[in-house]
């Protein structure tokens, strides 16, 4: 049953990748999800009020997604004067996600799509989701994931535009792309 589920998982986001393809220009597709501290998060709360950054990464508590999150983190105070919204999104459930945050000092909303519907509306590719062990406050933690979303970034303005797109993501140089692509719209 659980190989059935994830085939149909599987190609439900690969249909979706396929035909929901967001493209710069595009008007960004509304979302909602709950977030590191259990609350509903809705774009359209933002969208007219900041430029948001959306980036998808794979899985919380890995190197790559620890060192982009972590970047995102130390450049806040500068994407703040250009009035900029940071949204992390994955896989992941609520609680990995608190985990994340708190292991990190991370300072920007984390959101759970661990059925892949937000990555789906983007067009992101979507793999089987998985889990890893780490280490929490002495405690051995299993962190469970519903989908693995491949690593794109997403910058949508003020009139709720798509004005950047990356597929090609650099987990350490990510934070800084984005800051050189808004300092120079």
């Amino acid at each position: 049953m659980k190989l059935i589920t994830i085939l149909l998982l599987f190609l439900i986001g690969f249909s979706f990748s396929l035909f929901a393809q967001v493209e710069v220009g595009d008007k960004a597709p509304q979302f909602e999800a709950m977030d590191d501290s259990n609350k509903l998060w809705n774009s359209s709360d933002f969208v007219g009020d900041k430029i948001i950054v959306i980036y998808f990464y794979p899985a919380a508590m890995t190197g790559g997604c620890t060192k982009q999150a972590c970047a995102f983190r130390d450049d806040k105070s500068k994407l703040d004067e250009l009035d900029v919204l940071v949204v992390g999104v994955s896989g992941d459930n609520v609680e990995n996600l608190k985990y994340f945050k708190e292991a990190h000092d991370l300072n920007f909303p984390l959101l759970a799509d661990s059925d892949g519907k937000i990555a789906n509306r983007f067009g992101v590719p979507l793999r089987e989701g998985g889990s890893i062990v780490r280490n929490i406050e002495g405690t051995d933690i299993t962190l469970e994931r519903g989908v693995t979303s491949s690593r794109w970034t997403f910058i949508i303005d003020k009139e709720g535009k798509i004005i950047y797109k990356n597929t090609d993501v650099n987990a350490s140089e990510n934070s800084k792309e984005v800051l050189d692509v808004i300092q120079n719209l």
